[in-house]
């Protein structure tokens, strides 16, 4: 398929850009959901040809075509759009993280594990342990519905 080069060079840099692409199976659709000047009919065949070169890998799932750029992928575009090598895809950072660890985590507790302190603990540790509540001595617990096996009950 005869592909204009501003069409593929539009494609190369929002797979550049993202470091993934997404396209519907939907070959008549007049545009890519994402490039609205470029035919999806386009994006898909521009990404078939990445793919057979080893470039993008592919993955098919509910009608959508899910294309995942590899690192030979990562080096070809950057030759053929002319890029620096200090520009990567969003999906080839590392997210920044917070300095140490956020304050009351695992502080004031025995051992620094987490454990939970809710509403229960009074309940579970009573101070004294004589004044246990529940059921007395003489209740028996018996079934007294109707089930598979069970004698219906006289009335």
């Amino acid at each position: 398929m005869i592909i204009t080069k501003q069409d593929r060079r539009l494609i190369y840099e929002q797979l550049f850009k993202e470091g993934v692409l997404v396209a519907p199976k939907d070959f008549n659709r007049p545009s890519h959901p994402d490039l609205t000047t470029v035919p999806n009919l386009q994006v898909i065949k521009a990404m078939q040809s990445l793919t057979s070169k080893g470039y993008v890998k592919t993955q098919f799932s509910w009608q959508w075509y899910y294309y995942t750029l590899t690192d030979e992928g990562l080096a070809y575009l950057r030759e053929w759009l002319h890029l620096p090598a200090e520009i990567v895809p969003i999906t080839h950072t590392k997210p920044a993280r917070p300095a140490g660890r956020p304050a009351g985590y695992g502080a004031g507790r025995e051992g620094g594990a987490y454990r939970p302190r809710g509403d229960r603990e009074g309940y579970r540790r009573r101070e004294g342990g004589d004044d246990k509540e529940g059921a007395s001595a003489e209740y028996r617990p018996r079934f007294g519905g109707v089930g598979r096996g069970a004698a219906a009950p006289s009335s």
